[in-house]
């Protein structure tokens, strides 16, 4: 009997080994950064991180170019920071007993310039995401400033899969779709987003609305945890609204924070009420990786030939 069950396994696929996903509790730094002041920055981010610590926050999560600030423009390339500038030691130490996500302007090698998030995990870059999709239109121009990154990744850490998007990345399906494929079981999306528009009578940002919309909709189509960390506070005239949220995998608002406040606002993941919703609505189950990569070749060769 041994010898069949051998045999019938070799014959088998190897199935993806994948950690499931750990219930633990995240923090949200919905912070004001100072604009192109790193090392004012970096000792807010330790601040905040001492606050966590009082909460039992076992990933703390910070918004989109958080240790740079946003409208840098001709500022990108003199508050650029390498992975290994000993500016950023405080943020590696701290990470060795709680997981970190900040954003910041990254200088490679070759002297590129990346809109990355940086997550850091016992004591080491675990993962480095590059901004995909720059923002190039109306009043952004990080085309101009910033290098655009190659790869949409999920990664494995201590609380399972998970996946990291800046800001414009979130607006494309596209980025998010590859991220679930890859595993993700929780999306982290980290913003500086501006408040823009106001919606009908009941006077809300519709930049808020549509933020809320579209976390809603990520979560409950890939029956994910969705994260949104966006920053609060003034740069050139322009505000930044906050109202960073956690969204479970059934699309229900966990935790919110307010608009236009610094603050820490922290969350359960419940690897329980993952499992719950994916058994409820297994689309995740039925989903065809084949046909769509049939399909987007074909697209792929049509569109480009």
């Amino acid at each position: 009997m041994t010898c069949a069950v051998e045999r019938l396994n070799a014959q088998l696929l190897p199935e993806r080994t994948q950690k499931p996903l750990q219930s633990f509790r995240i923090g949200l730094a919905q912070i004001n950064p100072h604009l192109g002041d790193v090392s004012r920055n970096i000792q807010k981010h330790v601040d905040v991180i001492a606050q966590a610590e009082t909460q039992a926050v076992d990933l703390l999560v910070f918004p989109e170019l958080s240790l740079n600030g946003y409208f840098l423009e001709d500022l990108v390339s003199e508050t650029a920071i390498c992975l290994d500038d000993s500016r950023l030691e405080p943020l590696f130490e701290a990470s060795q007993h709680m997981s970190l996500l900040f954003g910041m302007v990254e200088e490679s090698a070759d002297q590129r310039f990346y809109n990355s998030g940086v997550y850091l995990e016992a004591g080491q870059a675990h993962h480095v995401h590059r901004k995909v999709y720059l923002a190039t239109y109306g009043m952004f121009d990080e085309g101009r400033y910033l290098a655009a990154g190659e790869h949409l990744r999920a990664f494995d850490t201590r609380f399972g899969r998970l996946g990291v998007l800046i800001c414009e990345d979130f607006w494309h399906p596209s980025a998010v779709s590859v991220v679930h494929a890859d595993g993700a079981d929780l999306i982290l999306g980290i913003s500086s987003g501006p408040g823009r528009g106001v919606s009908g009578e009941s006077q809300d940002l519709r930049s808020a609305q549509t933020w809320h919309n579209l976390n809603n909709l990520y979560a409950r189509m890939f029956t994910n945890y969705v994260v949104y960390c966006n920053r609060v506070g003034y740069e050139d005239g322009v505000n930044f609204w906050g109202g960073s949220e956690v969204v479970g995998p059934d699309g229900a608002v966990i935790v919110r924070a307010p608009y236009f406040e610094e603050t820490l606002v922290t969350a359960e993941i419940s690897a329980a009420a993952l499992r719950r919703q994916r058994s409820l609505l297994p689309l995740l189950r039925d989903e065809r990786l084949d046909l769509t990569y049939r399909e987007l070749r074909r697209i792929y060769r049509e569109r480009y030939r």
